[in-house]
């Protein structure tokens, strides 16, 4: 399989007052397309900085990415845009579901910005919030959800376009085991079953040993990068 995502020398580095803040120091990675990874570290350790560098949120202070074989440091903001829009799905630990938006709406709104038709964003809001399991809430705003329900919105809504890459910024990190485990079960049938590539960032080791690989980064740099030949399976719950 050929890289979908591909990190050369990325740095990222910040001032703080007289400080240098290296966020990340030299990341050298490659996903390839269908791969399930997780991006595992502590707080503070570069794991979000990493996604969000890779996913085209942020453009490192030095290095390349490569998303598709393209370089994003070429691109410019509308291209870029066009990426995030286009290729990659997101999911976050807040949601960040519209709260006067149903759920139907929530979903078809990266259609909007697309420019598809009234109909047809609603016709594939529908289909996805099915797949996900919430037929029965498709006319609920976020506040009248739980937070696994939420996180399924925000999954359903990631799917819209159709990317070829879901990142998740601990997708679990918000929710309880039960919501836990049926995000991941979700995440995993995307996975197994429609060939997206994943790549999850967590803090938790119990979670990160759902992928495939697993990526440990510290201090902003790769600690380790590993096949995980022993892969959880899941069970009733997440933790104890």
């Amino acid at each position: 399989m050929n890289s979908i995502i591909e990190t050369r020398n990325v740095c990222k580095y910040y001032e703080v007052g007289d400080t240098t803040v290296k966020a990340l120091d030299g990341v050298d990675i490659k996903i390839r397309e269908g791969e399930f990874v997780s991006i595992i570290g502590q707080s503070g350790s570069g794991k979000t900085t990493l996604l969000d560098v890779i996913s085209c949120l942020l453009r490192p202070t030095k290095g390349e990415v490569l998303i598709e074989d393209k370089p994003i440091s070429k691109m410019n903001d509308n291209e870029l845009a066009q990426v995030r829009g286009k290729t990659i799905g997101f999911v976050f630990q807040s949601f960040n579901l519209l709260p006067r938006l149903n759920c139907i709406e929530n979903v078809a709104l990266p259609l909007w910005f697309q420019d598809v038709e009234k109909k047809e964003r609603e016709e594939r809001a529908i289909t996805l919030l099915k797949k996900v399991g919430l037929e029965d809430r498709m006319l609920h705003k976020p506040t009248e959800l739980s937070g696994g329900q939420k996180q399924r919105v925000a999954i359903a809504r990631a799917l819209a376009v159709n990317p070829r890459i879901i990142v998740a910024d601990e997708p679990t990190g918000n929710l309880d085991s039960a919501s836990g485990q049926q995000i991941l079960e979700t995440l995993i049938d995307l996975h197994e079953k429609h060939g997206k590539t994943i790549v999850m960032v967590t803090h938790e080791k119990y979670i990160a040993e759902h992928a495939e690989r697993i990526i440990s980064i510290k201090d902003g740099r790769i600690d380790s990068d590993v096949k995980n030949g022993n892969r959880r399976k899941l069970k009733k719950e997440l933790t104890k």
